[in-house]
């Protein structure tokens, strides 16, 4: 039980606590739509999945024993989420459509986005393969340990997808989307920031 109550309580303060999967999700629920949102967080989900069956499968103690390999996953993170935030920093407000919506992303896209934002995110990485090392008993049956990483995934569903709830209500988004391209300024410069930080952090594993 007091393993239970650990995996519980440390899974609902990091999934609560700001990065770049906050800032993906609120940004497509934002200037995509409710829809995309959703998706978005759905990919988180799907995200987390494979951190879960990697660490599961025994190359979680790999990465949390190599230094190349955890740099590597580090590094290709850091490169995406740049990425993605110079794309937001150079869109242009002629980029809308004529009823101010932003050009529709597809649903393939926004479940991508999603996964790939928290599948190359270290952080997340360091987050499981911590729990399951730290926290979960070697000799916990492999059913339990795959119930706590199935409540792990939809505890990240749940919340993002509130988030893409809340972001996408009809008053919130109106009275954002005036503000749409300083919004994708805003949460481009907040995924630099992340994948520069991240690029630049040592040691952190």
């Amino acid at each position: 039980m007091t393993e239970l109550i650990a995996v519980i309580t440390i899974t609902l303060l990091a999934v609560i606590s700001p990065g770049p999967d906050f800032a993906m999700v609120t940004r497509n629920s934002l200037v995509q739509s409710r829809r995309a949102g959703v998706l978005t967080a759905l990919g988180i989900g799907l995200g987390v999945l494979a951190h879960v069956g990697y660490t599961l499968v025994g190359v979680g103690w790999l990465i949390q024993q190599s230094s190349w390999l955890f740099n590597a996953i580090k590094l290709a993170g850091a490169v995406y989420l740049v990425c993605l935030g110079v794309k937001m920093l150079r869109a242009q407000p002629h980029g809308m459509q004529a009823d101010g919506a932003a050009a529709a992303l597809s649903d393939l896209a926004a479940l991508r986005t999603g996964f790939l934002t928290n599948a190359l995110n270290p952080k997340t990485t360091v987050f499981i393969v911590s729990l399951f090392m730290q926290v979960v008993r070697p000799d916990t049956p492999l059913a339990v340990q795959a119930g706590y990483g199935a409540f792990i995934c939809v505890a990240h569903m749940a919340w993002f997808g509130l988030v893409a709830l809340c972001f996408s209500a009809g008053a919130v988004r109106q009275r954002l989307l005036a503000m749409r391209h300083g919004i994708d300024r805003v949460f481009g410069g907040m995924l630099v920031g992340f994948g520069v930080l991240l690029a630049l952090t040592r040691g952190s594993r």
